[in-house]
């Protein structure tokens, strides 16, 4: 399977690095002739593409990670086959604006954990030639509807925040005198174990978070302060705006 990356920014760079991390021959791999393209070609064998239909007719898959608001019309026009599959990994466009038929076109949200292979990717629909490309970038997520994969998209917000959680808090803890390596490590580690627990346990959230707080404790008294703050509903207030931002279009 020959997979064409169409618009090579830094999206595509981190997937790139993740294809390679996961084993994918550099040689299966077409991309068109614009941005970070030439300088990844030369420097890790792909294919360079030499204009956007050449890219098309020599792939099987085609990820289209151009420009939100240039996506349709990357795609219009070009010879797009009934086997092929287009997967889009640009926000907040629907499937009603890509103009690739007889392809098959499905949407795509993966993080620049990709890079480590450690992305929880979201796409709709469930195509097995998507599923076999993403899972190579982590833990692909088949979602049932157009709309659930817009509100799911809301998480491509929430890992920046998490990294500027991250980032503050050990920013915070150097400036208390913590090593500034062991604060970064230790912050990142602490995020991604509360994480894995929630993801490897099937006991409701609000009762694992009742059974971590003790009455009077650190965690009880950090959670009052922002409640007083308010995080909570100021936290609820931003993911509605991505998602309105999301949907605006649609």
């Amino acid at each position: 399977m020959i997979v064409g990356i169409l618009g090579v920014g830094h999206l595509a760079a981190a997937m790139l690095a993740g294809f390679l991390r996961s084993g994918l021959d550099p040689a299966a791999i077409v991309l068109s002739p614009r941005g970070k393209a030439a300088a990844l070609s030369s420097h890790h064998g792909f294919r360079l593409a030499t204009d956007n239909r050449d890219l098309v007719e020599r792939s099987d898959v085609v990820i289209v990670a151009v420009r939100p608001a240039h996506a349709p019309d990357a795609v219009a026009g070009l010879p797009w086959r009934k086997d092929q599959v287009v997967i889009s990994v640009c926000a907040g466009v629907p499937l009603s604006r890509f103009a690739v038929a007889p392809a098959r076109t499905v949407r795509a949200m993966p993080f620049t954990a990709s890079e480590v292979c450690a992305s929880p990717t979201i796409y709709f629909p469930d195509l097995e030639q998507a599923r076999a490309v993403l899972d190579r970038l982590g833990t692909s997520i088949a979602l049932a509807s157009e709309t659930d994969f817009e509100v799911a998209t809301v998480n491509a917000a929430i890992y920046g925040w998490v990294q500027d959680l991250i980032r503050r808090t050990t920013e915070w803890s150097c400036a208390q005198g913590l090593d500034p390596a062991i604060g970064r490590r230790l912050t990142a580690m602490t995020f991604v174990a509360a994480g894995r627990l929630i993801e490897e346990k099937d006991q409701p959230m609000g009762q694992m978070l009742e059974e971590l707080v003790t009455p009077g404790g650190i965690t009880e008294r950090g959670l009052q302060v922002l409640s007083a703050r308010g995080v909570p509903a100021a936290w609820e207030e931003a993911c509605r705006a991505v998602l309105d931002k999301l949907t605006a279009s649609g």
